[in-house]
């Protein structure tokens, strides 16, 4: 798969509000300021398509994109990214931490043309709660998914493999689901991407 094209289409909060679309759409979920907006950018080759802030707890909207790609047979195909907002910033208030609990929660439950999440986690820090139970919701909802642990280009490159393994214990998860990604040298965005494609080609 190779990414020819991208736009974003709409920002919405409630499920009467989501963009209507005949096309697979991948989510892209994590606690705030852990990176998602600029992993998809990169995967993107996009600067700022999806805005990036240094203020954890900015994306407030869930934001849908359109994608086009090129098969390899180079025939078009596409399909959705979206930009869920972050969760688990202590300086918010409770109710807005549950308004977003909940418009997350709305939108896995209601979006039909969700097939495969991307659940973004720091490779640098321990299993979180918050992203476990994340982690279960997409398991009893049946979604397909993967972790991609950023900020990999932190860490000696020696000490990648063993840190991803060691986090994907403390997730619970089966190793085979956990990617050591860097927006910054791009590392494991491929993998990322062929995933992609195994789910819609």
């Amino acid at each position: 798969m190779r990414i020819v094209e991208s736009k974003f289409i709409k920002s919405a909060v409630k499920p009467a509000g989501y963009p209507s679309s005949p096309y697979a759409e991948f989510a892209f979920v994590g606690k705030s300021n852990v990176g998602k907006s600029s992993l998809i950018n990169t995967i993107l080759n996009r600067k700022a398509i999806a805005k990036v802030s240094g203020t954890p707890g900015k994306t407030k909207l869930i934001n849908f994109f359109e994608i086009r790609f090129k098969n390899d047979n180079d025939e078009d195909g596409f399909l959705n990214f979206v930009d869920l907002p972050g969760y688990g910033y202590a300086k918010v208030s409770k109710t807005e931490r549950e308004s977003w609990k909940k418009m997350i929660l709305d939108y896995f439950r209601n979006r039909l043309s969700l097939i495969g999440v991307i659940v973004l986690v720091d490779i640098r820090h321990k299993a979180d709660p918050k992203d476990m139970a994340v982690l279960k919701m997409l398991q009893e909802n049946n979604i397909k998914f993967v972790v991609a642990a950023t900020k990999s280009d932190k860490i000696p490159k020696s000490k990648t493999l063993a840190t991803a393994k060691k986090l994907a214990d403390e997730l619970q998860i089966n190793r085979d689901l956990i990617f050591p990604v860097s927006s910054l040298s791009k590392a494991g965005v491929e993998k990322i991407l062929n995933w992609i494609a195994g789910q819609v080609l």
